[in-house]
Order: C-alpha cells, then sequence, then structure tokens
C-alpha cells in the first residue's frame, strides 16, 4: 500500500508538474505561499480543486471496486468492526492512539515531508538531477510511510483525507466517518498544516540561511572580462605581416 501510493504521486507529479507545479497537497502549497513563491490569492482555489479531486478520485475507486466492497461486507458498509472498509478511503487511528499522539504524529510527519520537499528542489543544496525530482518526491513519501505509517496511515495531506471521507459520508458509510476515533477527521486536516508551517520555518532557519553567499552576476562578469583581456589575442594584421 505504502509503495502503490508512492508511485502514484511520483506519476501524479510527472503529469502535472509542468502544469500546477504539482500542488497535490494544501500543505506544500502554504509552504509555497509562505516562501512568498505563491499566491495567497491562489491558495484558496487550490486547496479547493485538490479536495474536489480527491474526492472524485475516491468515487473512481468506489465504482472500480464497487462488486469486490459488495461482496465483502454484504452491501453493509461500516466504519468500524471486523469488516470495516472506510479505511480504504479515508485515514483512521489506529485503536490505541490518543488524538495529540495522532496531531504530533501529523505534525512531525507533514513537518519531516516539506523539510524533505524543500531539500529536493533547493538548488543551492546536493539537488537532484532534472527530470527525476518526481521519483526522488516518491522515495520520500515511501521512507516517511515505511518508518512513520503505523499509528494512522500517514495522511500528510489535508485533501488527501478530507476528500475521500466526505465521499464516504455520500456514498453509504454515513456521519460515523466523522465520529470514529473520538472525532479524528479534523487532525489529517490540522495538523498538516502546523507541520508544513514548521516543517518550512526549520529548513530555512537550520539549512536555507546557511548556503554560502553566491557571487553576484556583476561581479562575476567584470571577472569574467578581465581574464579574457588578459590573453591578448592575435590579430590578423599581424599574421599577415608575418607571412
Amino acid at each position: 500500500m505504502f509503495l502503490a501510493g508512492s508511485l502514484a504521486v511520483t506519476i501524479a507529479i510527472y503529469v502535472a508538474g509542468n502544469v500546477s507545479g504539482a500542488h497535490l497537497n494544501p500543505a506544500f502549497s502554504l509552504a509555497m505561499c509562505l516562501l512568498g513563491r505563491f499566491p495567497w490569492a491562489k491558495l484558496p482555489i487550490y486547496c479547493f480543486v485538490q479536495l474536489l479531486s480527491a474526492f472524485c478520485a475516491s468515487g473512481v475507486t468506489y465504482l472500480l471496486y464497487y462488486d469486490a466492497l459488495q461482496n465483502y461486507t454484504g452491501g453493509n458498509l461500516t466504519v468500524t468492526g471486523p469488516k470495516e472498509t472506510a479505511s480504504i478511503f479515508a485515514t483512521y487511528p489506529a485503536p490505541y492512539l490518543s488524538l495529540n499522539n495522532g496531531f504530533l504524529d501529523q505534525v512531525l510527519g507533514t513537518g519531516m515531508l516539506i523539510l524533505g520537499l524543500l531539500a529536493i528542489l533547493d538548488r543551492r543544496n546536493k539537488g537532484v538531477p532534472a527530470g527525476l525530482e518526481p521519483v526522488v518526491v516518491g522515495l520520500l513519501i515511501l521512507t516517511i510511510g515505511l518508518s512513520m505509517g503505523v499509528n494512522c496511515g500517514f495522511p500528510l495531506n489535508p485533501a488527501r483525507d478530507l476528500g475521500p471521507r466526505l465521499f464516504t459520508y455520500l456514498a453509504g458509510w454515513g456521519p460515523e466517518v466523522f465520529s470514529a476515533g473520538n472525532g479524528w477527521w479534523w487532525v489529517p486536516v490540522v495538523a498538516p498544516l502546523v507541520g508544513a508551517t514548521l516543517g518550512t520555518a526549520t529548513y530555512q532557519l537550520m539549512v536555507a540561511l546557511h548556503h554560502p553567499e553566491e557571487q553576484p552576476a556583476q561581479d562575476l562578469a567584470s571577472a569574467q572580462n578581465k581574464a579574457s583581456d588578459s590573453k591578448t589575442p592575435v590579430s590578423v594584421q599581424t599574421l599577415e605581416c608575418k607571412l
């Protein structure tokens, strides 16, 4: 499951990278706004489209596996119990997980996601070969999932969780999708935004501000001119005289 999700993100970035900048996650869009790389006025629009896309994707998944769901559940769509199927679409906490610990889980997980994304996108850092960025992002998500996904399935994305939850509410699972897990539903919505803010601040303070200062373009051009002037070219006239 973790591998499939990571590969899906990789393909999605290849599909939408040059169109929207691959804004698949409101937490990432928020981080770009905080850095001044994305206009705040577009943030609500992008978040709405991300939410709508996740909702529609859940509908496609439901239709694709409709017969399987009916066969497995006997038509009784439940959120809890031995044959629950709501977690196919949205995340729910493990039985032992408290809301406080779950909130921390999502703050740390999303913070690590944004920290890694900023490092991948930072050309002043080690950098990634052009065209391979989506692959490295997929590996980042896979790493977070394998190491931090046990508690609640590492949603890390408000749209990815709330969109499918709204779909299941309308498709037959009912209002329990919002009450299950002691009212868990708001944690994957709010905590990733907090994590994105902290992850952005951490990268800027601990990494971005400590890059070596780049040589100004004007100074670099001056140095190049001096270097070229020091090499006196042999003129055509001089060659003709010698000949």
